[in-house]
């Protein structure tokens, strides 16, 4: 069995916390070799320990035998008061610190020094509080931020969801939920995977287990695109409803409608119906070792296979039926079709319109009529004259 290794420390922001006093913790989504994404919480002074400790287990890499040969990035060290601002503004030097360190050498980012420190902690899953003391407050670093300060944003007020129906765990990245739960949502993955935090509790939980407490619709849902995204099956799927399309790996499908639960609206030729998310790759995309790893996952459930499900809402939520897929997808692809008709059409035309051009017989000049004998023996040379004398 291969040794865990680190593919990618995503910062994601910072946590400020009052338990057991005022301090701030680091968040980052350690991304593993297989496939696994833990989120892991970390002091600035614990990252600075462990950066001195790197150091000195390479001092040819971290320059202090030969300066030029350092390889090993720069982190700067802690403040005597480190308070909110420095935490803010030192969010881009630490961002760049993590891509550069496991982009290093494997020696250096797959040795037990870099695995072990971000491995997932008890306190992790399970952070130290006091009830009696005011919620942690969170700060999300945009993922298009320039790393500049005015790029990061103030606190953030987490997304709050509600569950309609009680889940239990399948995994031990997954939390478990209860009708009515209250859930903040960190992280909204496409594939209907969401991670959330609940109390002292955070862990993925599918999307289709929530809902929004304002209405019974998503705000950030996208409308149908019967244009079509294409994509590629990257893992072979059989229907289990009606309304679900069976693939075989491989197969070039069209995306024309992306939900949120991870069960997308795909097309086949002219059939459409629900595949997950997860399975499909976009084409034209690198293949990437993804494709292994998702033979060991489970697609998220589909809010209609949910048993016991309880709304808070009165309305359900707005559905798009597979009738009015198919009925808009072929009213699309007609129109596509007559589009591209018309146009062969008028590439035909001006086609034949130039071969007609290029076959008609070209215009023989005209003979001039030959000058009479008083006109050359007027305007001719004295040879020519002569001839016609």
């Amino acid at each position: 069995m291969e040794d865990p290794f680190i593919r990618h420390i995503e910062l994601l922001g910072y946590e400020k916390r009052f338990y057991p006093s005022q301090h701030y913790v680091y968040m980052f989504l350690v991304k593993w070799n297989d496939l696994s994404e833990k989120l892991v919480y970390r002091r600035f002074t614990e990252i600075y320990e462990f950066h001195k400790a790197l150091k000195e287990m390479f001092p040819i890499e971290s320059g202090d035998i030969n300066m030029e040969k350092r390889i090993i990035p720069h982190l700067p060290a802690p403040k005597l008061f480190d308070g909110q601002r420095s935490t803010q503004n030192r969010q881009g030097t630490l961002a760049e610190y993590c891509y550069a360190l496991v982009n290093l050498p494997h020696k250096i980012s797959r040795c037990l020094h870099v695995v072990n420190f971000f491995k997932v902690r008890p306190d992790d899953m399970n952070p130290i509080t006091d009830s009696q003391i005011k919620k942690p407050e969170v700060f999300l670093l945009p993922k298009d931020a320039k790393k500049s300060s005015s790029d990061i944003t103030g606190p953030i007020v987490l997304q709050t969801y509600r569950a309609i129906a009680d889940y239990e765990k399948s995994s031990t990245s997954e939390m478990a939920l209860q009708a009515g739960d209250m859930v903040d949502v960190v992280e909204k993955n496409e594939n209907g995977w969401w991670f959330c935090q609940l109390r002292n509790k955070r862990g993925w939980v599918p999307a289709a287990y929530l809902e929004p407490l304002d209405g019974p619709d998503e705000s950030e849902e996208q409308e149908p695109n019967y244009a079509g995204e294409q994509y590629v099956v990257q893992k072979s799927y059989t229907a289990v409803e009606e309304d679900e399309l069976s693939l075989k790996e491989g197969d070039a499908i069209e995306v024309i409608h992306k939900l949120l639960d991870g069960w997308w609206v795909i097309r086949k030729d002219e059939a459409t119906g629900y595949y997950p998310s997860m399975y499909l790759q976009k084409a034209g995309e690198a293949n990437t070792s993804v494709k292994s790893g998702l033979r060991n996952r489970s697609a998220p459930p589909r809010r209609s296979t949910i048993r016991n499900a309880k709304s808070i809402h009165k309305q359900g939520r707005k559905r798009i039926s597979q009738e009015t897929y198919r009925r808009n997808s072929r009213k699309y692809i007609q129109s596509r079709r007559n589009t591209k008709e018309t146009l062969q059409n008028k590439a035909n035309i001006i086609i034949e319109k130039n071969e007609h051009e290029e076959n008609k017989p070209k215009a023989q000049p005209a003979v001039p009529p030959r000058p009479s004998k008083d006109l050359i023996l007027n305007r001719c040379t004295e040879s020519t004259r002569r001839k016609i004398l």
